[in-house]
């Protein structure tokens, strides 16, 4: 009975055999990188308009180091946007999506760390994320046709 299960395995089972392509290394960071580049790009829209709106989202009598929460608001608008557009442009392999990308996480996460009087865990919280999507770009983001 043993030797009838040990041939089965050695049988073809009339499906053809299939080899797949290793996965690119890296490719699983730099994928990481451009979904959060995206759904940071879209926080970052969404608490910009919330700080803007002087809605009672953020902390009212916060001190800012640098000018109001109105002017961040819309700094991290535009640093939303430019998130957004980088997440399409490394999307599309492309070298100068890939530094912008940097550019942007390096840049976001110094004024996510100057928000941080208005809401200190939601500021650490994506000064973390943009610290693992310069990671992933910097370290993985190379291009594709160097790991083939």
């Amino acid at each position: 009975m043993s030797g009838e299960y040990a041939s089965m395995g050695t049988q073809s089972s009339g499906v053809s055999d299939r080899t797949y392509a290793p996965p690119q290394a890296g490719l699983g960071w730099v994928t990481f990188a451009v979904v959060m580049l995206v759904i940071a790009g879209l926080l970052n829209v969404i608490y910009g308009i919330a700080a803007i709106s002087n809605s009672s989202f953020y902390v009212g009598d916060a001190e800012h180091v640098i000018s109001s929460l109105n002017t961040w608001g819309w700094v991290v608008i535009i640093f939303g946007v430019g998130q957004v557009v980088a997440a399409i442009s490394i999307w599309a392999e492309t070298e100068l999506g890939r530094w912008l990308g940097v550019l942007l996480a390096a840049a976001g996460a110094i004024v996510h760390l100057i928000f941080m009087p208005a809401s200190p865990f939601l500021a650490l919280a994506l000064f973390a994320l943009d610290v693992l999507i310069v990671y992933g770009l910097v370290v993985h983001g190379g291009r594709r046709e160097a790991f083939s």
